[in-house]
């Protein structure tokens, strides 16, 4: 169902999705399921399920509006919390209810893959939220 799984922001993307084939695969047996470098995108599964997301930073930077922070600055995500569901323009609705603020609001992203559907949100610590479906 993958309905909530965790997606680090990194900066070296190649390092870090080196660390994570090694000791995935050493510790769980787990391979990676795709590794896109071209779009800073790798992920693994367990037991079919979305496991793990390594994501470029400057990738998600530009997309929530904070690409013309300095690059280590406190203020750029490193990590955000992915809730698959089943209404994206429902679920924001139901985010907000409940404190959540909009950053991005619900829109296509086909360059991201095919009937993917995202909003972005912050919960009330600035944790970094995105709802898909597809």
């Amino acid at each position: 169902m993958d309905a909530l799984y965790p997606r680090l922001l990194v900066r070296d993307f190649h390092a870090t999705v080196e660390f994570y084939r090694g000791v995935l695969d050493e510790l769980f047996g787990v391979q990676p399921v795709k590794v896109i470098a071209e779009a800073s995108y790798a992920n693994w599964d367990l037991e079919r399920q979305a496991g793990l997301v390594i994501f470029g930073r400057s990738m998600i930077a530009g997309t929530v509006g904070t690409d013309s922070l300095p690059a280590e600055a406190p203020a750029q995500d490193k990590a955000m919390l992915v809730f698959k569901v089943a209404d994206v323009d429902a679920a924001t609705k139901s985010f907000e209810k409940f404190g959540a603020t909009l950053v991005t609001g619900p829109q296509d992203r086909p360059q991201w893959g095919p009937n993917l559907r995202t909003a972005h949100l912050r919960d009330p610590e600035g944790t970094l939220l995105e709802l898909q479906s597809y």
